[in-house]
């Protein structure tokens, strides 16, 4: 007489392979930023990077700002980005330690 099939341990369900991820770094250009400015639609969340050229220490009047770039996200992404710098900032801290809240 046949053996009953004891019941199987449940294994975890196999992981889907992630993609061969391939950097086209041909138009990549580094720039610096001491500036952002954020605002939102409903469809989209647009980010401005510049350099604060603002050198005096102090009260001032003006602030001389100067854009370089703009990105704009969709919401899903802006959240995605979010999780990221998030996750990055953690790391920085554990690194380096703790920055001040402003």
């Amino acid at each position: 007489m046949a053996k009953p099939a004891e019941p199987k341990a449940s294994q975890p369900a196999p992981q889907q392979a992630r993609p061969n991820v391939k950097w086209d770094t041909t138009n990549l250009r580094s720039s610096y930023s001491n500036f952002c400015n954020a605002n939102s639609t409903r469809e989209e969340v647009v980010l401005n990077f510049g350099v604060n050229k603002t050198w005096e220490r102090g009260a001032q009047d003006a602030l001389d700002i100067e854009l370089n770039h703009r990105i704009v996200l969709s919401p899903f992404a802006a959240k995605r980005l979010t999780e990221l710098m998030q996750n990055l900032m953690k790391e920085y801290e554990a690194r380096y330690g703790a920055l001040p809240e402003k």
